[in-house]
């Protein structure tokens, strides 16, 4: 019998030493990749830090001033503070804005992404698996979920359950699912023609056994590298919901919404109260999308 560790292409994939030495070295050779990595570091130390370092609390009206709304960068406010970034129409701290608008923007990136994706393995490994009739039906929903654009689905199911980040993050998942099912049935098909997985069959092996301990680990390798660049998708949704005003709420707003929040003051020359979150919404997509190609062309891993 054939080991499933020997035959395990995408465990052997991350487990082998010299193939992540190969990987490494790579993104070592390339300084646009580690400014990547460094850049999106510090965007997640900053999100992360944002209640210890940013200097108001945008989202406590208590800590507001009117009277410093719209102030230029560098301007100091009739509180003693300096605006470095300015201020916008409701006299929010914009670098404060900013990094609670990050952290608001990765949250739901990452949480949507999660759980698109455990529902997408999930999906694919059962088609895979079973085939037939179940396969044929899961197919067929995954084929109609990816024959629309994305927007327009999350744009109606928004329109049907209201805004807020909670349901952002359910829109953008059940958005995202149907890329992972795909590649992920895509993989475990492969997986299941391999010998390990016949000897395991007929040894008698129950069906859970076989898909979770040996078809699961082998088949989501290229799963979870595609998965790195779904975040920074899932963060462009988000944004573009935000800014067309059925996303997150106001009282919690993301890069986003921030961006839209400016968007009507840019001809009367404030331009940085929607300046600003754009160039950080520009950059945290950039690295990731960095980040995420760089891993996809590593493992040569193939979108859906």
């Amino acid at each position: 019998m054939t080991q499933p560790k020997a035959a395990a292409p995408a465990v052997a994939a991350y487990a082998d030493t010299p193939l992540r030495r190969k990987v490494l070295r790579r993104i070592r050779n390339r300084p646009t990749t580690r400014g990547a990595i460094v850049l999106l570091g510090i965007f997640v130390l900053l999100a992360l830090l944002a209640p210890f370092i940013a200097p108001q609390n945008p989202h406590d009206l208590a800590s507001l001033s009117v009277m410093d709304n719209r102030l230029e960068p560098g301007a100091q406010g009739m509180t003693g503070i300096t605006y470095w970034l300015g201020t916008d129409a409701q006299g929010r701290d914009m670098l404060s804005a900013i990094l609670y608008g990050l952290r608001t923007s990765l949250l739901v990136g990452l949480t949507s992404t999660a759980g698109a994706l455990v529902i997408g393995v999930a999906a694919g490994l059962v088609a895979a698996q079973f085939g037939g009739a179940i396969d044929a039906a899961i197919m067929r929903v995954v084929d109609f979920m990816l024959g629309f654009p994305s927007i327009l689905i999350a744009l109606v199911l928004l329109a049907s359950i209201g805004r807020g980040v909670d349901k952002v993050i359910v829109a953008i998942i059940l958005v995202q699912w149907a890329q992972y099912a795909r590649l992920m049935r895509a993989a475990a098909l492969v997986e299941r023609r391999k010998e390990y997985i016949e000897a395991a069959v007929n040894f008698g092996l129950p069906t859970r056994h076989i898909m979770l301990v040996h078809l699961l680990p082998n088949s989501i390798g290229s799963v979870l590298v595609i998965s790195t660049i779904s975040i920074a998708t899932a963060i462009t949704l988000e944004a573009t919901l935000s800014f067309l005003g059925v996303g997150v709420p106001v009282t919690q707003p993301s890069l986003g919404l921030l961006i839209a929040n400016g968007f009507e003051f840019l001809l009367s020359g404030e331009y940085w109260i929607a300046a600003f979150p754009g160039i950080a919404l520009v950059l945290l997509i950039m690295s990731l999308n960095l980040v995420g190609d760089r891993l996809r062309r590593s493992f040569n891993v193939r979108g859906p």
